[in-house]
């Protein structure tokens, strides 16, 4: 692999293949690592400016020098002998003395490591995180309340109001409200044992986008019960997407560019905005699916939740919107700490520009003779969503630039577009033939 990986660790802006060599670069060495015995820091250097902490190995070698020699003789000798006692534990079922030296070096690294050592409660903490992986358990749950309750406020619309049905409406809208309550509670256990804000990589940001729709759903949802119920069914759906396999959900530290303060304002708030727009595209596509599902004795329950749905997409819309411009904003203040400019035209920045344009024509277009009407609107909320897309995904796998981290691997994905494409305009069209039939002189 080595002339590819000189060139890949030479790239500024890696492609995605450039990107894989290094990956595979860093197993075989982490394989390499652990197999020598080198991965086993357990021991820190004292009185060390960087904290810096070294294996048995590191030591033997002489590759770094204890001036402490009761310390360094305790290194060289006291982890072999643990290793063995460990093997004689295992052997008879008496592990007495391994866990006497275990205590020891526990001993040691409370002693020279105090200040970098995690504490017991956060060690207990991740521990049941990862036990019991909420996020992974909430996208099912999500999707079995959101479904449910949406059957049966679809079939409340074609029968007659019944008591039954509306005790079960509220127990789904309350079991939604505990697990968005569950989510909540996973960002912030995430957020204390990472120790920044919980959307700093692609899964993390997933996870965020999720909760933010959620909110916004359980907001504008008060009154609106289709709306809770539809947001619920899309947030599982975000909530799969970011346990997809090429998603790392491991905790990590933060790279160098996002320790600042400013992931907590810019990214929380640009991010965040992909709730809300998210929220306008899914209340969109439950519009024009009500228009489907229309006919001479419905017709005036739809057009009633038609209205109602279009007036929370547009507040949905209007608070996307503002956030979005806030947020890029507040981009162009950390690129001025972090680069040196406020604006580079970027993909990132550039899109997510575009993306301003094109929800504010959305939000707009109801001044545009000929363009007016809930249908034309909620087909436009469905679409626009592709430029947040493009934003989010798009940038990353089709182009070059200081957000990148993908490129060269579009053609995964150009099925899925031209498809969800033609799938949205195949819905437009059946819902434009009862729109016109039963609500367009409205």
């Amino acid at each position: 692999m080595a002339p590819y990986l000189e060139e890949a660790y030479k790239a500024q802006v890696p492609t995605a293949y450039q990107k894989e060599f290094k990956e595979a670069d860093q197993r075989v060495n982490l394989l390499y690592n652990t197999i020598e015995g080198r991965s086993l820091k357990m021991f820190p250097i004292p009185d060390n400016e960087n904290n810096k902490w070294i294996s048995p190995i590191d030591y033997q070698d002489g590759t770094y020098q204890i001036k402490d020699s009761l310390y360094g003789n305790f290194i060289n000798t006291g982890f072999k002998a643990y290793l063995y006692m460990l093997n004689q534990g295992k052997q008879t079922g008496n592990f007495t003395e391994s866990d006497k030296l275990l205590d020891a070096i526990k001993k040691s690294q409370a002693k020279f490591g105090a200040e970098v050592m995690l504490s017991e409660d956060k060690i207990n903490a991740e521990i049941l995180y990862n036990k019991y992986d909420i996020f992974k358990k909430l996208f099912s749950w999500y999707m079995y309340a959101g479904t449910l309750m949406f059957i049966l406020l679809i079939v409340q619309i074609f029968k007659d109001r019944s008591k039954k049905v509306d005790i079960a409406i509220k127990i789904f809208k309350y079991i939604i409200i505990g697990l968005f309550v569950l989510h909540t509670v996973g960002l912030i256990a995430r957020w204390y044992i990472s120790g920044h804000a919980p959307w700093s990589d692609a899964y993390e940001s997933m996870i965020y986008v999720a909760w933010a729709t959620m909110l916004f759903g359980v907001l504008f949802g008060k009154k609106s019960d289709i709306t809770f119920a539809a947001t619920a069914f899309v947030t599982s759906m975000i909530l799969m997407i970011a346990h997809w396999n090429w998603m790392d959900p491991a905790i990590a530290n933060l790279q160098p560019v996002l320790d600042s303060y400013w992931l907590m304002i810019h990214v929380a708030v640009i991010v965040g905005s992909y709730g809300p727009f998210t929220l306008a595209m899914i209340l969109g596509l439950v519009s024009l699916l009500l228009m489907i599902l229309s006919n001479n004795k419905n017709k005036d329950k739809m057009w009633l939740n038609i209205k109602e749905l279009t007036i929370v997409n547009e507040m949905a819309m209007t608070v996307g919107l503002v956030m979005l411009t806030i947020g890029n904003f507040l981009g162009g203040m950390w690129a001025n700490e972090s680069w040196g400019r406020y604006w580079g035209w970027d993909p990132k920045e550039t899109w997510a520009l575009i993306s301003i344009m094109v929800y504010a024509f959305v939000l707009h277009v109801r001044l545009v003779p000929g363009l007016r009407g809930r249908f034309t609107f909620n087909v436009l909320s469905v679409y626009a969503f592709a430029s947040i897309l493009m934003t989010y995904f798009g940038v990353n796998f089709y182009l070059a630039g200081l957000h990148s981290y993908a490129k060269d691997d579009q053609e995964v994905s150009i099925y899925f577009i031209l498809g969800s494409a033609l799938a949205v305009a195949f819905i437009a069209f059946l819902a434009y033939r009862n729109y016109n039939k039963f609500f367009k002189k409205s």
